[in-house]
């Protein structure tokens, strides 16, 4: 038996949803001794709602710290899935089951297994963007933040597997200098940014920095001031004494900066096309009203295997103890 998502708990009997989407959310929050984590690129209103706001396995072992029965999780589903390894005893929920990741999804378990199986001898690091099942297959789960420290303490003997991101997995060889075979994902928002867009708007903005996140292509990348995960950009921004940044990943983390740094402009990097492209479209599904009825009918729910949950507890613990 896999990981999944189940549907498990049966709707309540009426429901009227309040006016005041907010106060209905902290009331049920309440009533379910809850605690509700957010992405940075969920909606701002989300965000302000939550709390705890960050990356993944930041909001993961957040919930951990706290004496909460039920964890509520608006972000995509891998995130709930390292929730609910972490926290085996609390109750995940989520707002929206078809809140999934283009990473996650273009890494199917079945599919992995045949490309580890066909590479043996390998240490297989995979990033966190992924399935709890994919997770049960790696040796070793890395953060975009802890990636490149726990490569270099892989024996230079050793040959190693990254995935599923190759953007990230290309940054990290050409950071390290190790040579790594790559599974060839990669995350829709990260890869449609336009270098040509990008270099138009540094030359509007010359004051500003482009900050960027290892998701991204090369050229991106190598135009980037500074390099770094979600948390690491909001630090950056925070700490920096410059004061316009051009953003190049999910335009979600700019609530979280404009709140810490009001005095400094931030301006989303450009998509190659004219779209909205530079928003995730799952991270979009979340609203204030699922996450109230989630809450409310205590559904959809996350659960795991205990067999899948402990083979992939066993590589974010690796994880853990080499950073």
């Amino acid at each position: 038996m896999t990981g999944q998502f189940d549907m498990v708990a049966e709707p309540r009997v009426s429901l009227d949803i309040p006016l005041d989407l907010e106060e209905g959310i902290l009331r049920l929050k309440r009533d379910l001794n809850a605690v509700l984590l957010a992405h940075y690129y969920q909606e701002s209103e989300i965000q302000d709602i939550a709390d705890f706001v960050g990356d993944s396995l930041e909001l993961s072992r957040n919930a951990a710290s706290t004496d909460a029965d039920v964890i509520v999780f608006a972000g995509v589903h891998f995130m709930a899935e390292t929730a609910k390894i972490l926290n085996p005893a609390k109750q995940v929920l989520v707002p929206d089951l078809n809140a999934g990741c283009s990473l996650a999804e273009g890494c199917p378990a079945p599919l992995f297994k045949q490309f580890v199986d066909g590479h043996p001898g390998h240490t297989v690091i995979t990033y966190i963007n992924s399935s709890a099942d994919v997770k049960a297959l790696s040796d070793i789960i890395c953060t975009s933040s802890s990636a490149e420290r726990i490569i270099r303490q892989i024996p230079l003997q050793k040959p190693i597997i990254f995935a599923p991101d190759r953007n990230l997995g290309r940054y990290l060889i050409k950071k390290t200098g190790r040579e790594m075979l790559l599974w060839e994902g990669v995350c829709i928002v990260h890869e449609t940014f336009s270098d040509r867009k990008i270099i138009q708007l540094r030359s509007r903005h010359p004051a500003a920095r482009l900050i960027a996140h290892p998701e991204c292509e090369e050229v991106v990348l190598d135009q980037a001031d500074f390099v770094g995960s979600t948390s690491q950009l909001l630090r950056h921004v925070r700490s920096s004494s410059d004061k316009e940044f051009i953003i190049a990943t999910e335009i979600g983390i700019i609530h979280q900066m404009e709140k810490y740094c009001p005095d400094k402009i931030f301006i989303p990097a450009p998509p190659e096309e004219s779209c909205a492209c530079n928003q995730c479209p799952y991270m979009k599904l979340n609203t204030m009203e699922k996450l109230y009825l989630c809450m409310w009918n205590r559904s959809p729910e996350v659960t795991l295997s205990e067999d899948i949950r402990k083979k992939a507890l066993i590589p974010i613990q690796r994880m853990l103890e080499m950073t």
